[in-house]
């Protein structure tokens, strides 16, 4: 297949893989599944990859949306974890600048709270060490006259001081949409959509899988020496298919965050703070909205489509309300939230938050590799374990040698930019050309941060094509979206690739229309499949705004 990856080549490249033997086959197109296929092509491995929703739709768009250095891991005294992710946010950081950017963090410290100022200045310290944090992010410690300064909206009873240190925000859907092109742009085969119904087995071995198009209905057969199960929440799902599921399981925890204007909600800073009941939330500023989260409860319903209940909702609102109580933000004021599932390892009598974040790999009779677990800041280095094994493997089976790991300092898609020192004048000027194609200067900003390197090709589409009812940037946007980051359906565009159901609603409400009409004419879809993916953004629009009935709800905190 060519590099290009587009919605509308799905089918093709569905037959492709049909035709062709690879030598691995990676089910799950989150992060994880990502990173995995990028660090087998670039070793030389002719990978697949297939995903049975669209790419990050799972875990992956919906976390917290830090590459953070694990500050809470220290707290339980999980030293090796913050050493490794902490250095791992520095790799995934200059790879990707536009999708990564330093966030400094307030901790403020109470008369009454879980972090004392002695403990916080140690713990911090410790952190900075472990994670390797470059001169010009260690922590500060702040007095109380500084630490409202820095945020004013804070509760003031009790108010000793605060830490200050830096965290990594992300687009975390984003970042994954880039690895997932730039492992496309290196020979992967990937597919969103294509869902394992079934393993081939040959002699006991899992030798390939039964793909069926979530799409258009066809079933492939895609064969592959060795087949890796990332499918996140739902590698148990795969393990049972294979018979496999033995052993360790997956405790699946939930997560929901709230999205505010900040007109209702000015948050000048990023605020890490512990609420009554021990729990850790962020409250984080982006692009003219503030975030609060997350939960952390255990999780049994639909794994799909994770909603927020009455309680989560209430229970967020209750922790803004503890921190800053001057706000008074109340139901009416959530623009929006999302909800998302954390895919641990079972650990007996552990309550969700104390339950470790570590990766683990099983492998099973069949030969099939499952990765489970981890985070989100150390999809890489999990990558290099799963095709380390994998390249140890083939070696062995006659197949033979790969390479090490080459991602380390490879930039994704997008990424480059010249670095993260490199990426200020990068947007600066890109910026400037889009103000001279009509854009207004904040949207030339955000996107020249968003789209990276890739700005030029959406900037051309601005100037050749013409647009039809909507703005010519939103056009380009969705038929970029459609050509090179395999778009498929309207969720996909205002959810995964613009983030715009979550951060701005209003946004989505009034361009969906021409968005679908543009889609329905480059898809070709009938007036029914155009009702059906109508219908789907539409139950995305309510489910963002409105809780679960509390009758029907997963046992929230």
């Amino acid at each position: 297949m060519s590099g290009t990856f587009s919605g509308t080549e799905r089918t093709d490249r569905l037959e492709q893989m049909q035709k062709e033997e690879h030598d691995i086959l990676v089910i799950g197109g989150g992060i994880t599944g990502a990173g995995i296929s990028l660090d087998a092509t670039t070793r030389g491995m002719k990978t697949a990859l297939v995903e049975m929703q669209d790419f990050a739709a799972g875990t992956s768009s919906r976390s917290t949306k830090l590459v953070h250095g694990g500050l809470r891991y220290l707290k339980q005294f999980e030293v090796k974890m913050v050493a490794e992710v902490g250095k791992e946010r520095a790799i995934v950081y200059e790879n990707g600048p536009h999708v990564t950017t330093p966030e400094w963090m307030l901790l403020p410290i109470f008369e009454d709270g879980s972090f004392g100022k002695f403990s916080t200045s140690i713990g911090l310290r410790v952190y900075d060490f472990l994670a390797g944090v470059k001169r010009g992010e260690r922590r500060e410690m702040l007095n109380r006259k500084e630490t409202l300064e820095k945020e004013p909206i804070l509760k003031k009873d009790g108010l000793k001081g605060g830490g200050y240190y830096v965290e990594y925000r992300t687009d975390d859907a984003r970042l994954t949409i880039e690895v997932m092109k730039k492992a496309v742009e290196n020979g992967v085969n990937a597919v969103n959509y294509a869902k394992v119904v079934d393993f081939i087995y040959e002699d006991g071995k899992a030798v390939g899988a039964v793909i069926r198009d979530e799409i258009k209905g066809e079933t492939y057969e895609v064969r592959a020496k060795k087949i890796v199960n990332a499918a996140g929440p739902w590698v148990d799902e795969l393990r049972e298919q294979d018979g496999s599921k033995h052993g360790k399981t997956l405790h699946l925890t939930k997560g929901v965050h709230l999205v505010f204007d900040q007109s209702r909600f000015p948050l000048k800073q990023a605020v890490y703070f512990d609420t009554p009941d021990g729990r850790m939330v962020f409250a984080i500023p982006r692009e003219g909205k503030t975030y609060v989260g997350t939960t952390d409860t255990t999780y049994k319903a639909d794994i799909a489509h994770p909603r927020m209940t009455i309680e989560d909702r209430d229970y967020l609102l209750k922790a803004i309300h503890f921190m800053f109580p001057d706000l008074d933000v109340t139901v009416d004021d959530v623009e929006s939230s999302w909800a998302g599932l954390r895919p641990l390892i079972h650990e007996e009598g552990k309550d969700p938050s104390e339950i470790s974040r570590r990766d683990e790999i099983f492998i099973s009779d069949s030969g099939l590799i499952t990765i489970a677990g981890g985070k989100l800041t150390g999809y890489r280095k999990m990558a290099e374990s799963i095709v380390d094994l994998v390249s140890n493997e083939l070696k062995e089976d006659g197949h033979g040698s790969y390479p090490n790991c080459k991602t380390k300092h490879m930039p994704i898609s997008g990424g480059d930019v010249g670095g993260s020192k490199g990426l200020p004048d990068f947007v600066e000027k890109k910026a400037q050309e889009g103000i001279e194609l009509g854009l207004d200067a904040d949207v030339a900003k955000i996107l020249a941060r968003r789209y990276g390197s890739n700005i030029d090709q959406v900037f051309e589409l601005m100037r050749s094509s013409e647009a039809e009812h909507m703005p010519a940037y939103v056009q380009a946007m969705l038929d970029y979206g459609i050509d090179e980051e395999m778009v498929s359906k309207p969720v996909d565009f205002f959810i995964r690739r613009t983030g715009a159901l979550f951060f701005d609603i209003g946004w989505v409400h009034q361009w969906k229309n021409p968005v679908i009409d543009r889609m329905a004419t480059r898809f070709g879809w009938t007036e029914e499949e155009k009702r059906k993916h109508t219908a789907e953004l539409e139950t995305h629009l309510h489910d963002a705004v409105v809780p679960l009935d509390d009758r029907h709800t997963d046992k929230a905190i």
